[in-house]
Parts: structure tokens; C-alpha cells; sequence
């Protein structure tokens, strides 16, 4: 299951996601998003549990910890539609 995870402080790494959601079961992929000009953190990332119920178990206790002084929105990613696609001008 594919998790999302925003409201992240900008210090925070890919290493401390693994080891937040480990702790709920067998991590895949971890993946911060960064800007491609700055390399700075945007504040989300995503990470990959195999399991489903490892997974949902870590979204609802997640979801509103709190990790280096901010308070994490975790919920199952969906996947991005042809509209996200689109720029806004």
C-alpha cells in the first residue's frame, strides 16, 4: 500500500520516516519530494508498505503524531488523475 505522508517538517529525512513507520511493520520505499531547482523538501513524501494491515495500522495511529514538532497527515495515497496533471494558469 502506497501511504502518503504530509505536514512534514523540512528537516526531516528519509531515514526518519523508515524508522517512524517500521515500527508498524516491513517498509519498502520511503520518498521524500523535493524541489528539482533547491533540493529542499516540500513537507511530504511517500511511503510503501506490502502489508494492508500493517499499512492501515500505521495511517490511524500516524495520522495526527507527531514528528519533530509537527503534526503528520497520513492517509493512503491516491493516485494522481489526468486533471492533476493540467497546469493552472
Amino acid at each position: 500500500m502506497n501511504i502518503y505522508v504530509g505536514n512534514l517538517d523540512f528537516k526531516v529525512n528519509e531515514n526518519d520516516l523508515r524508522d517512524v513507520f517500521g515500527e508498524y511493520g516491513t517498509v519498502g520505499d520511503v520518498k521524500i519530494i523535493t524541489d528539482k531547482f533547491s533540493g529542499r523538501s516540500k513537507g511530504f513524501g511517500f511511503v510503501t508498505m506490502n502489508d494492508s494491515a500493517e499499512a492501515k495500522k500505521a495511517i490511524s495511529e500516524l495520522n495526527g503524531a507527531t514528528l519533530k514538532n509537527r503534526e503528520m497527515v497520513v492517509n493512503e495515497a491516491r493516485e494522481k488523475s489526468e486533471s492533476d496533471n493540467r497546469r493552472r494558469y
